[in-house]
């Protein structure tokens, strides 16, 4: 599902990323870390377009990336499949939660106000705020936005989900909240790759973990080899 070769990218003439080298399999869980300024959240975002590079292939959901900028076209085919969760929420303040889930679906999927009102209650119930669909953003705690984030980009039924550091801007309580979502997700076999720094979440949840450092793979195995 998930295939990279010697990714490299540079910034301001220094390598982010060096000779990247990686593959996620369906259905499994990918974690990625290692200390800050490691290359993870550039690797994730390299993943899903919003980063170009000057070397290597990503393979990601039946989608090819090769160096340079990236066209319209093969950005919109591959959000379609690979949806992201930021570690700000970035909703829509002055949208319902549930007009927020349906916002996508109705405009790029191009469903019906029903099939996407069925779809987003379904996923609002699954992350545990089926209350809350009338409710807007700013009334919701953090913990409570981020899971409707997660809910969001779940609407649009992609097959990859990337999870940028999801929990960096939350406390214990709602990183917790957050962290059992997720870990419903990979259960239920969805393919991920998490950007994260809580080892005992990737314990849980990981089948694969990719240690960065300095912008290189340090090392990579499965979560009890690993950590």
């Amino acid at each position: 599902m998930i295939k990279v070769e010697s990714l490299t990218k540079h910034r301001s003439g220094t390598p982010v990323l060096d000779g990247v080298t990686l593959a996620g399999e369906a259905g499994g869980v990918t974690a990625l870390v290692g200390p800050s300024g490691s290359g993870k959240s550039t690797l994730l975002r390299c993943l899903n377009g919003l980063e170009c590079f000057e070397r290597g292939v990503v393979s990601i959901a039946g989608h090819r990336l090769t160096p340079g900028p990236h066209s319209g076209g093969v950005l919109e085919a591959l959000r379609r499949d690979v949806g992201m969760v930021f570690q700000q929420f970035n909703l829509v303040p002055h949208l319902s939660v549930l007009d927020n889930v349906t916002l996508a679906p109705r405009t790029v999927l191009k469903n019906t106000v029903a099939e996407a009102r069925s779809r987003a209650i379904e996923l609002l119930d699954r992350v545990g705020l089926g209350s809350f669909a009338a409710a807007r953003p700013a009334t919701l705690s953090g913990g409570q936005q981020q899971r409707v984030a997660i809910a969001r980009a779940l609407a649009m039924q992609p097959q990859v989900m990337l999870f940028d550091e999801p929990t960096s801007a939350l406390d214990p309580t709602m990183t917790a909240e957050v962290l059992e979502v997720i870990v419903d997700l990979a259960k239920a076999g969805q393919t991920m790759v998490v950007v994260t720094h809580d080892h005992g979440f990737a314990k849980r949840a990981a089948t694969w973990v990719v240690e960065l450092a300095a912008g290189k793979v340090a090392r990579q195995g499965t979560a009890a080899e690993m950590l």
